[in-house]
């Protein structure tokens, strides 16, 4: 049963994370997991371990180097704190194969900061599950082009050629190859 110190620990943990990301204090940011996790499901992409993760951070960074966010609201499960925010950034750099736009975002999303008790009894964030639309993050960059000026063609010519080449992404297979849960009566 969650109990109001666990619920407070648990949110301090995930706002200095936020706010540890906000700064790009990395060591800090991984500081608050015993093992990096971090789950992308519209992408569905998998980040696993230390240098998995800063290389996520890395490029998300290159991308939108003043990325941060507006927390909306936080909700508190058994295992599990759910951020609801806004993501905000500008494109400054390569999104996967997408080139810069130069355009910028806002972008609504839900992260579930998981939450596991070890062998100790002490708690631990285990994973960070992202959620939302890329729909939307999409038509911000490319829509925030202005197709009357003709040297931008070329520029959505490329971010439609990034988006087909990432299309073919493979999925990871932990977020593919699910278990569904056995309930009691």
């Amino acid at each position: 049963m969650l109990t109001d110190e666990i619920r407070k620990a648990r949110h301090k943990l995930v706002l200095d994370h936020f706010q540890d990301e906000v700064r790009q204090d990395w060591d800090d940011v991984l500081s608050t997991f015993p093992h990096p996790h971090y789950e992308l499901i519209p992408t569905m992409q998998v980040h696993d371990g230390d240098t998995a993760v800063r290389g996520y951070y890395h490029d998300s960074r290159v991308a939108f180097p003043d990325q941060d966010h507006e927390i909306i609201a936080f909700r508190h499960s058994d295992d599990a704190v759910i951020a609801e925010f806004w993501l905000l950034g500008t494109h400054r750099g390569p999104l996967g194969a997408i080139p810069p736009t130069g355009s910028r975002f806002r972008v609504r999303m839900t992260a579930y900061f998981i939450f596991d008790t070890d062998e100790n009894g002490d708690e631990n964030l285990v994973c960070e599950r992202i959620y939302f639309d890329s729909l939307t993050m999409l038509k911000q960059l490319i829509g925030g082009l202005n197709m009357r000026n003709p040297k931008n063609w070329l520029l959505a010519a490329q971010c439609l050629k990034g988006l087909v080449a990432m299309s073919g992404d493979k999925p990871d297979p932990t977020l593919v190859d699910t278990t569904p849960p056995a309930f009691a009566d």
